[in-house]
């Protein structure tokens, strides 16, 4: 699948698209993410800010989702722990970054290539339009190589 077509699918997706997150960008490579939370009246909290649930889901899937196209389909990976730090109301349009680079993915392949899981942490900052940080969203994402399902040289197959 091409980023685009995730893009545009997320954009669409109910949960995001009625809670008012916007996937702006992911890069052709897979490395790079920009998502938004627009403020709409359905996910304003009691006193006029950002609902933090909305702002939890804008940065859920996405470290998970870029690592998964990284690594291939040799990996398993999946979201283990998730926590969200409230740091000032968030109000109007906030926005949230993802960054994968070389450095990480070879630690996390270094990590994993005897087959043991690896469990890496990721943080990102949700900032308001001014750049102000609104919140930090730190991500524990399980990453474990698929058994390799050939034969060995000299076994033969079951019939």
């Amino acid at each position: 699948m091409k980023p685009s077509i995730l893009r545009h699918g997320m954009n669409l997706w109910p949960p995001f698209l009625f809670a008012g997150i916007h996937v702006a960008a992911i890069s052709p490579d897979w490395r790079h993410a920009r998502v938004e939370l627009r403020m709409r009246p359905w996910n304003r909290n009691y006193v006029g800010t950002h609902f933090g649930g909305s702002l939890f889901a804008m940065t859920d899937p996405f470290w998970m989702l870029l690592l998964m196209r990284l690594l291939g389909r040799e990996y398993y990976v999946w979201d283990q722990s998730g926590a969200i730090d409230f740091l000032k109301p968030g109000r109007g349009t906030v926005s949230a970054r993802f960054d994968i680079d070389d450095a990480v993915l070879a630690e996390i392949r270094q990590a994993t290539a005897g087959g043991a899981k690896y469990l890496h942490w990721f943080e990102n900052e949700v900032v308001d339009a001014g750049g102000e940080v609104v919140a930090r969203v730190r991500k524990q994402v399980y990453v474990r190589r698929k058994p390799d399902r050939r034969p060995a040289q000299g076994d033969t197959p079951a019939d």
